[in-house]
């Protein structure tokens, strides 16, 4: 996929959704997030995301008491090899206020765009369409990146 191959030895923050579509298999994204978790775990790029990950990401199956899913969450985002999970410091704080304060962000996205900022990465992977508008990273959409919508 092209689209990969601009993010080989950069830092990529990753937002929740892309995270949700891997590990619940979500057949409209699958082919993305398949193809972007192989490369991170070859190590064309290292990836980052915020604890804040963990609390969205662990709703659905604490909700439904599916404990295997929970753990397949918590592996992934606390011991994946070129995943860095970072807590929210008092730095990304303040950032995410700045990004609420001038972009207009909901605290959650404000939050995860802090930290990818925090930590060096030069692009964001979502799906949320919203995030595309931050100007200090170049964010990339799934919706915009699929197959059919990649040569528009």
């Amino acid at each position: 996929m092209e689209w990969l191959t601009q993010l080989e030895g950069q830092t990529v923050g990753l937002d929740t959704a892309p995270l949700i579509y891997f590990i619940e298999q979500n057949e409209a994204y699958l082919e993305l997030v398949r193809a972007f978790f192989g490369a991170m775990s070859r190590g064309e790029f290292q990836v980052v995301t915020s604890t804040l990950t963990l609390t969205e990401v662990l709703v659905h199956p604490l909700r439904s008491g599916n404990v295997k899913l929970a753990e397949q969450y918590r592996d992934i985002v606390l011991a994946q090899e070129n995943l860095i999970t970072v807590p929210v410091s008092v730095e990304v704080a303040e950032v995410a206020a700045q990004l609420r304060a001038t972009e207009n962000l909901r605290t959650p996205d404000a939050i995860q765009i802090a930290t990818a900022m925090q930590r060096g990465a030069t692009f964001f992977l979502t799906n949320d369409v919203r995030l595309a508008l931050v100007r200090d990273l170049t964010v990339l959409v799934l919706n915009e990146l699929q197959p059919d919508t990649e040569a528009e």
